[in-house]
């Protein structure tokens, strides 16, 4: 198979562990632990290539993707720390929206340093992604980058590279940009990435199984809290709409009946900065079982948040591959439903898993 060119919007702790992923399974020949697909459609892990990237703090730009993702302020784990030089330089990105103003607020190593470099035309942007022969678009902006995340969008369009959405801004869940993609014959995997074993995840399991046994959820929260430059951003919840939203329709779509704007809360709760990438998710559910009988359920959950993406991102980038060899277009909803919390088209993760494993499949 040929390999899989991808370039990457955002440097961060996310794209870290991605990068650092690839060099760990590359050298790892057969370590499979922490991936759902070893093989997906005839590509593996080392056939993916970092061959474009662009971020706009002044630590990463210049640099080559292998020495930029060890920057500050990335702060996850370190798990594979020789990674090959890429050959490919970190390129100063499109400011827009993509750094939140409370940021500047801050001036030690857990915000960004704004690079003093020229931002890029979107002629500009395209024309690196063509040069690149890149295949797979990553967004890995900040949560809030609406505006950042469509120029992106729009220089994918145009490039005719697939788009794999990362984040809560709604693009392949929106159906004006689905008929873009559509329509410009480019594929589309999102929205906002669903980690490997994360909060979301575990909660919608939990939610499917209580409509599954026939308990009554009644009400439900979700509560995170981190110490990464993701929860820093997100401390800004003027920042946070979209995020709210597609956090809590992932849980809502799997209940057997919608429960009330009062009963339920899902979300970011605040930022610790001693955690790092270190997430804790404390869940309650409360409900009713036979004959009316309450009960409750309570959950922590601690994961290292960047590496929980990595592995689910990899998958994503491979199936954004194999729609682009297929030639399809627009939202690929069966990955956007398996990997995704916004999804065009939310399915239960059994039934979307089954729809990943025969899109794999088909020929």
């Amino acid at each position: 198979m040929p390999s899989i060119n991808i370039a990457v919007v955002g440097v961060g702790n996310c794209a870290s562990s991605l990068v650092q992923g690839l060099s760990h399974y590359r050298d790892g020949a057969n370590e499979r632990t922490g991936l759902m697909h070893w093989d997906l459609g005839g590509y593996r892990p080392s056939d993916i290539k970092v061959v474009a990237a662009w971020d706009v703090d002044q630590r990463k730009v210049g640099k080559d993707v292998a020495e930029a993702i060890f920057a500050k302020p990335n702060c996850t784990a370190i798990f594979c720390a020789e990674v090959e030089p890429t050959g490919a330089v970190v390129q100063m990105g499109k400011v827009l929206d993509g750094v939140a103003e409370h940021m500047s607020e801050y001036k030690d190593d857990r915000t960004f340093l704004l690079a003093d470099a020229k931002e890029p035309t979107k002629e500009e942007v395209v024309a690196a992604l063509r040069a690149t022969n890149t295949d797979v678009l990553m967004n890995y902006l900040p949560v809030g980058s609406q505006a950042a995340t469509e120029f992106y969008a729009e220089c994918a369009i145009e490039a005719g590279v697939a788009f794999v959405n990362n984040i809560p801004v709604f693009i392949a869940s929106n159906p004006e940009w689905a008929k873009r993609f559509e329509d410009a014959g480019v594929p589309i995997v999102g929205d906002d990435i669903k980690a490997q074993l994360g909060a979301t995840i575990v909660h919608r399991v939990l939610t499917d199984l209580f409509a599954k046994r026939g308990v009554k959820l009644e009400r439900t929260y979700q509560l995170n809290t981190g110490g990464n430059t993701d929860f820093l951003n997100m401390s800004n919840h003027r920042r946070l709409a979209s995020k709210k939203i597609s956090k809590t329709e992932a849980v809502q779509s799997v209940a057997a009946e919608r429960l009330e704007e009062d009963n339920v809360h899902i979300g970011p709760s605040d930022y610790v900065p001693w955690q790092n990438d270190n997430k804790v998710c404390f869940l309650r559910m409360e409900g009713s079982m036979f004959g009316g009988v309450p009960m409750n359920l309570e959950l922590r959950l601690s994961v290292e948040d960047s590496p929980n993406s990595a592995g689910v991102a990899i998958d994503m980038i491979r199936c954004a591959k194999l729609a682009k060899d297929r030639g399809l277009a627009g939202p690929i909803d069966a990955a956007s439903a398996y990997f995704c919390k916004h999804p065009r088209t939310q399915m239960t993760d059994d039934l979307a898993q089954q729809a990943v494993e025969a899109f794999v499949a088909a020929n």
